[in-house]
């Protein structure tokens, strides 16, 4: 499906980013701390994030969403990032349920639910990833059997953020047989799965190194009964649907690499000017100059390879995903860089939780691994390098 996004003036756009930092700034950055430390889920700061229209930023305006660019998008997840790279994590996440259920849903399926979602006043959660089955995500296990009007889902789902809080579940299936050979993923089909069906429930709390402000649970689906309306787009589609997905999920999670990396070089340049050490402030070592100089390098590779992905979104190049994957890729291992240096030039501060940098290096951790690791990331571009076309390509880009 095509979408329709709004173009905005520099104007609009800065006047955008000014109100997406007045609430990172406002409703994230002053209980991060706290709720990374006792594991609170922020509905109520959600809430606000979605009087903002950030619960549907990509999606059309028709449909109740902001509808803009994703070089708009990315540039809002950097924002988010620096009040709080957990939050703005989740955020992403639902925003990539509400994409797909306004790109793929019928009528019946949008009015029911994308007012709730773009106003955040409902959550949406993703469910592709299984246990034992992660980055093979064409080889799930979580069956969706057909039985008169009605198809019935079984299996278990792993790592699900916002797991026992989300209105709907974008649940992937598999509606034909497991074949050794032959097109796996064609037998995957997307649903889409009230927070309340009977015999649907969820696993304990996971403990994480990191996202600590988001609910991560398996979501088990025993006998899951649904209507054959609520499948998502058509049947076989299911994983084209959730593969269509990640282009905009590994953009912003890229982007939420780089606010949070930003947010601690920013702590770090702060510190060296304040830490006198053999004499001098640390900011006069040029080995130290070096350093931050290297960091805030890297950053803006980063986020120029971001905005380059998004602009092959927006445009609908051939070449999207490749510059997704490569933009996710250097981003995200740049962004985690970034703020491990960062904690090192605080030296044992560093490592204390009042600095608030040893948060930031724990959540963009995950960064590296989620949305496709960065293995699967290296995988999808040199696959497309060595395709016949896929050196051209790339040349004709450059």
């Amino acid at each position: 499906m095509t979408m329709t996004t709004t173009a905005t003036t520099a104007e609009e756009r800065e006047a955008i980013l000014e109100a997406v930092r007045e609430y990172a700034e406002a409703e994230l950055a002053p209980f991060s701390a706290e709720r990374d430390e006792q594991h609170i889920f922020p509905r109520e700061s959600l809430g606000k994030a979605g009087e903002l229209g950030l619960g549907g930023i990509y999606v059309r305006e028709e449909s109740g969403g902001t509808g803009l660019a994703r070089v708009d998008t990315v540039a809002i997840f950097e924002e988010l990032a620096k009040g709080d790279p957990a939050v703005a994590a989740y955020i992403s996440i639902h925003n990539m349920v509400v994409w797909m259920i306004d790109s793929y849903g019928n009528d019946e399926q949008i009015a029911r639910w994308l007012p709730g979602l773009t106003a955040m006043s409902e959550f949406g959660g993703y469910c592709l990833t299984e246990p034992g089955v992660g980055s093979d995500a064409a080889n799930i296990a979580t069956s969706a059997v057909r039985d008169g009007d009605d198809y019935v889902l079984t299996g278990v789902k792993q790592f699900i953020s916002g797991a026992g809080e989300a209105a709907v579940y974008v649940v992937m299936a598999r509606t034909g047989a497991r074949q050794a050979q032959g097109p796996r993923h064609q037998e995957i089909s997307a649903f889409l799965v009230a927070g309340d069906a009977e015999g649907l429930s969820f696993g304990a709390l996971e403990k994480k190194m990191g996202w600590h402000a988001q609910p991560t649970r398996q979501v088990v689906l025993d006998g899951v009964r649904v209507p054959a309306s609520a499948m998502l787009g058509e049947e076989g589609k299911g994983f084209a649907i959730a593969m269509s997905a990640l282009n905009g999920g590994r953009l912003n999670i890229a982007a939420c690499s780089i606010g949070g990396a930003q947010w601690a070089l920013d702590r770090a340049v702060q510190y060296v000017h304040e830490r006198v050490a053999f004499g001098e402030p640390l900011a006069e070592k040029q080995s130290i100059m070096f350093a931050i100089a290297d960091m805030r390098t890297d950053l803006q590779a980063a986020r120029l390879m971001v905005r380059d992905g998004a602009l092959a979104v927006d445009e609908h190049a051939p070449d999207a995903t490749m510059r997704c994957a490569m933009a996710k890729r250097f981003a995200t291992d740049a962004g985690f860089d970034v703020a491990n240096r960062a904690l090192q030039l605080h030296g044992g501060y560093g490592y204390l939780q009042d600095y608030g940098i040893e948060k930031v290096v724990r959540d963009l951790r995950v960064h590296q691994i989620l949305e496709g690791t960065n293995e699967i990331m290296r995988l999808i571009v040199g696959r497309e390098m060595l395709r016949p076309a896929g050196s051209a390509s790339m040349r004709s880009s450059s």
